[in-house]
C-alpha cells in the first residue's frame, strides 16, 4: 500500500512540475522504498516465528501419532491376552 502511495506521490509531483527531474520524484520514491523495506522486515520476522510455531506443531502431531500407535498396540496385546 505504501509503495503505491509513494509512486502516486511521485507521479503527482511529475504532473505538477511537468518535468521528470530526479529531485521532483525523489520524495515519492523514498516513501515507496521505505514502506517496502518496512514490509519486508516485518515479513521476515513473522516468517521466522511462523516456521518456529509450525515446527512445534509438527512435533506435537508426531508425538500424538506415536502415542496413538502405542495405545493401539496395547489394546491389541490386551485383546490377545484375553483370548488366550
Amino acid at each position: 500500500m505504501g509503495t503505491v502511495i509513494g509512486m502516486i506521490g511521485a507521479f503527482d509531483a511529475i504532473a505538477k512540475a511537468n518535468n521528470i527531474a530526479p529531485a521532483i520524484v525523489a520524495d515519492g520514491i523514498k516513501v515507496a522504498l521505505i514502506t517496502t523495506v518496512s514490509g519486508l522486515i516485518v515479513a521476515i520476522i513473522l516468517q521466522v516465528f511462523y516456521n518456529y510455531i509450525l515446527s512445534k506443531i509438527d512435533g506435537i502431531v508426531l508425538d500424538m501419532e506415536d502415542s496413538s500407535i502405542e495405545m493401539v498396540d496395547m489394546i491389541y496385546k490386551h485383546q490377545l491376552q484375553n483370548k488366550a
